[in-house]
């Protein structure tokens, strides 16, 4: 009897979405090697199409359908001509992923049945350039090819191209972005029964094969999938408000009261309400008190307002006087902080593990979950992408459920909130975009119908939140599982997770949220990226105070920002990673 499920151990079903799939970012899949950015246009114009659904006659549709055949075979001839010039001119070296085999090699081994199937896998992002295979960067889908071959399910004949074996994958990751499940389809040779362990063993711990389900030979990962749950992990200290000091929090006051909206601004932000003043008496001030007068002012200043030019010239001349040193005499010690450095270094940890301490509310817990309801539905999502205008019918996208964890959790004496979004589809940053929104308004006290506003056809610039937190739970294939059920396929097992619950559940907890854990602490992503939109001086972000986006427009129409501002704006806006993502990078990711 022909064996239909493989796994290392030995499965959830998802309601099917009837609204039309189009290309995204975060979620959606393309065929696995490089293609031209002529090659981009088609695809997005072939999932444009789709998003608009069936439209004129059956005439009319055949046409579209030849065009596309037509389009896809000008797309193969073009990288077979690139792929031949190559090998004429001998200049290209093979991908980081590729192996290449002798002739003999490849005669020895002979020729084994290939059998296209879905491939269910889960990683962890960190150290990879995302999951899609690149000729010179690793990836996750470089190192799980070279286990394939390693393990003998990719033939010899077939371990220098991937195209050979028509790989295609579900859900698209970013740089650094995890995933507890994803899936990709392809043909393997398959008839050792251990191969899911064979493969395994060629692969790091980051990187786990669930398992290995036969399907139809037209079965493709991407087409058939409904639907992509995503996870998204945020220190609760992120809903903390802006310090009153700052930028941001005096704009969020002064705006309070000339929209007449004070008492409104301060029911918003009740239960936080006495949190930096608590902190500025126990904490801040005795420190201050021990300190030099004539730097107390100047530290403060650096913290909520930036740089300072007393700041650089003592550093540079500790700096200078260091290397002098260093010349005369190479085993003298490294240089050391200045003591305003040294005050600003030392209310900085302060203020730091004031906010480590904070623990969520209730109430903010609800006002979050509240806010997040805001996304459900199909809605137009330009503001939430890049390289998207607000009338691109891409941009529609539907979401089903958006949902807090019941309560938060603490690791290492941090309050972490887990939250699960379950969308037909994502587009670039989208997720991390809606985290950011979410996580503003609340933190803002900013009234909740902001979120529906900005979903209109102004342009909003809203930034991304660090992709340090964000991983793919898993893909939905509901509607190719009913119809296993109601359609016969008795040799062919439902695409699912369930199955293997137990061993994801100790991956992720291993792989995934101790490494973002652990990274947080190390670099403090979040903390850095909320603090540089509080004290940057901009009016981009003034839609979030009790005016509204008019607070925003009237300052663009006034010009009232510099070319510097507007500069320093477009870094902080795409500053949710510790290093920039390449431009083509998707997620979510």
């Amino acid at each position: 009897m022909e064996q239909t499920s493989i796994s290392a151990s030995a499965e959830p079903k998802e309601t099917p979405s009837s609204v039309p799939k189009s290309s995204d970012s975060t979620a959606n899949a393309t065929p696995a090697h490089a293609e031209s950015s002529s090659n981009h246009s088609d695809r997005q114009r072939e999932s444009e199409n789709n998003f608009g659904g069936s439209r004129g006659s059956g005439r009319g549709q055949e046409g579209k359908a030849k065009k596309r055949k037509e389009r896809s075979r000008n797309r193969r001839d073009r990288n077979d001509e690139t792929k031949r010039r190559r090998i004429e001119k001998n200049d290209g070296n093979l991908p980081v992923y590729a192996t290449e085999f002798s002739k003999d090699e490849i005669d020895k081994e002979g020729r084994r049945p290939k059998r296209k199937v879905a491939v269910l896998i889960g990683y962890s992002g960190s150290g990879y350039k995302g999951l899609q295979l690149s000729d010179k960067e690793k990836t996750i889908e470089g190192e799980l090819f070279k286990a394939f071959v390693e393990a003998g399910a990719i033939s010899k004949a077939n371990a220098d191209d991937p195209k050979k074996t028509s790989l295609v994958r579900c859900a698209r990751t970013d740089k650094g972005v995890h995933a507890a499940g994803n899936v990709l389809s392809l043909k393997l040779i398959i008839e050792d029964e251990n191969i899911v362990e064979k493969i395994n063993s060629h692969l790091t711990s980051q990187i786990r094969v669930w398992g290995i389900m036969r399907t139809n030979g037209s079965f493709s990962a991407y087409q058939l999938c409904d639907s992509r749950i995503y996870e998204y992990l945020i220190p609760t200290h992120c809903f903390l408000p802006p310090h009153p000091k700052s930028y941001l929090g005096r704009k969020l006051d002064e705006l309070a009261a000339e929209a007449n909206d004070v008492e409104g601004y301060a029911a918003r932000q009740e239960e936080v309400s006495t949190f930096w003043t608590s902190v500025e008496e126990t904490t801040i001030k005795p420190l201050l008190a021990t300190m030099d007068p004539s730097l107390r002012a100047e530290a403060l200043r650096i913290i909520f307002e930036g740089g300072s030019q007393t700041l650089k010239a003592e550093v540079q001349k500790s700096k200078r006087e260091s290397a002098q040193e260093s010349s005369t005499h190479p085993e003298a010690p490294q240089r050391t902080t200045t003591p305003l450095e040294q005050a600003v270094r030392t209310l900085k940890t302060a203020y730091q593990h004031a906010r480590l301490a904070y623990r969520l509310s209730p109430t903010r817990l609800a006002r979050i979950q509240s806010v997040l309801q805001s996304y459900i539905g199909t809605l137009n999502y330009h503001n939430y992408t890049i390289g998207k205008g607000a009338r691109d019918p891409s941009c529609k996208r539907v979401m089903f459920s958006f949902k807090t964890a019941p309560e938060p959790t603490i690791i290492n004496n941090t309050e972490w909130l887990s939250m699960k979004v379950h969308g037909q589809s994502f587009m670039m940053h989208q997720i991390r975009k809606m985290v950011s929104m979410m996580a503003l308004t609340v933190r803002a006290g900013t009234p909740e119908e902001r979120i529906k506003e900005s979903f209109s056809l102004d342009k909003w610039n809203i930034p991304k939140a660090p992709g340090l937190g964000l991983l793919l739970e898993r893909p939905v294939f509901g509607s190719y599982n009913k119809d296993l059920r109601t359609k016969g396929g008795v040799d062919r097992d439902p695409l699912e997770f369930v199955k293997f619950e137990r061993e994801m559940d100790e991956f992720k907890q291993r792989e995934i949220y101790e490494r973002i854990h652990r990274e947080e602490e190390e670099k403090v992503l979040f903390h850095g990226f909320l603090a540089s939109l509080d004290n940057l001086r901009s009016s981009q972000l003034l839609y979030l105070t009790s005016v509204g986006y008019e607070a925003t427009k009237r300052a663009k129409e006034g010009a009232e920002e510099s070319i510097e501002d507007v500069e320093d704006l477009e870094k902080v806006l795409e500053s949710g990673d510790e290093k920039e993502e390449p431009a083509d990078g998707w997620i979510e990711g």
